[in-house]
C-alpha cells in the first residue's frame, strides 16, 4: 500500500516518563524538558513546507499538550484520532518499569509491552494504525507516542525503521516519512 508523505511526533517528556513509569492510557503532564521537546519539534517544522498537510493528534492529554506547543503557529487546525493513543498497558498502567518483569532478549522494552497483563498487544495496536493510515488522504502531520511512533513507522518505512538506537520514538524529535523512507530531521 501506498502512503501519503507523513510527520511523526512523541508526545514531549511527561512526569511519569521522567519516573520511568508505564503510562498507557494513564496521562501525566509534561515537564519542563517535555515542553521544550515539543518547542523543538515545532522549531523543526516551521522550517518545512506544510501546505496542504493535514494535522493529528492522540487525543490523550500528554500528546495533545505536545501539539499545542509544536503545532499552535503552524496549523489552523488540529483534528485527535483514538487510534494515535498510546497502546493499552492494563494492569500495569501507573507502576513503576523497575517493578516490573523485563525480558532479556533484542528489544527488552517492547516485549515488556507485549507482555502488560490485559494490555492491547502489538497486533491490536498494528490493527488500528493501519486503519488510521489507509484512511489518510493527504499529507499529514501526526502526534503521538513512542510506541504507536514506532508501529506507526515499521507500517510505513519497515522493520530498518525501528531497527535503531531511536526505534522508541525520541521525545522532541520529527521523523519524516516519504516514499518508504524514514529521515530524522534535526533543527
Amino acid at each position: 500500500m501506498t502512503f501519503p508523505e507523513i510527520y511523526i511526533l512523541r508526545h514531549g517528556q511527561t512526569e511519569w516518563n521522567a519516573e520511568n513509569r508505564m503510562q498507557g492510557a494513564l496521562n501525566s503532564p509534561l515537564t519542563p524538558k517535555g515542553e521544550a521537546d515539543a518547542a523543538r519539534q515545532g522549531r523543526i517544522l516551521a522550517q518545512r513546507d506544510l501546505t496542504g498537510f493535514e494535522f493529528w493528534c492522540s487525543p490523550q492529554g500528554r500528546a495533545v499538550q505536545t501539539a499545542g506547543i509544536a503545532l499552535g503557529r503552524i496549523a489552523a487546525h488540529i483534528r485527535t484520532d483514538d487510534r494515535l493513543r498510546e497502546i493499552g498497558v492494563g494492569d500495569w498502567a501507573g507502576l513503576l518499569r523497575d517493578t516490573l518483569p523485563m525480558p532479556d532478549g533484542p528489544d527488552p522494552v517492547a516485549a515488556q509491552y507485549a507482555m502488560a497483563p490485559n494490555g492491547e498487544g502489538f497486533t491490536a495496536l498494528e490493527t488500528r494504525c493501519k486503519a488510521f493510515l489507509a484512511e489518510l488522504t493527504a499529507p499529514a502531520v501526526l502526534v503521538t507516542h513512542g510506541i504507536t511512533s514506532r508501529v506507526l513507522r515499521r507500517i510505513l518505512a519497515g522493520d530498518g525503521a525501528i531497527a535503531v538506537a531511536t526505534a522508541h520514538g525520541g521525545q522532541g524529535r520529527v521523523y519524516h516519512i516519504k516514499d518508504g523512507i524514514q529521515q530524522l530531521l534535526e533543527p
